[in-house]
């Protein structure tokens, strides 16, 4: 008897690249709990992925909230980072 073995795909989101591209939907292979990984099957973003709620994402929604967080983030980075560039005094 033939042994065939199928994967499964399935529709899944990236946030890795949300603050620079967006949020990017893609078709992968998920590849198991133990690896907490996917595998894109998309010629611009082939490839694998790890991470679970931090660079992909079952849904949508799930996307968009970590999106909003790596906004947050790095707006609060930035005014930190013009609040000590204001504070600098060269006339000493």
């Amino acid at each position: 008897m033939l042994s065939v073995k199928v994967k499964l795909t399935m529709k899944f989101w990236l946030s890795k690249y949300a603050l620079t591209q967006g949020i990017i939907e893609v078709v992968a292979e998920y590849c198991g709990e133990k690896t907490n990984m996917i595998r894109v099957i998309d010629d611009a973003y082939n490839g694998c992925y790890q991470g679970e709620g931090i660079n992909w994402h079952r849904t949508k929604e799930d996307a968009l909230k970590r999106a909003e967080e790596l906004r947050v983030r790095k707006i609060e980075f930035h005014r930190k980072q013009i609040e000590k560039l204001e504070s600098l005094d060269f006339s000493n």
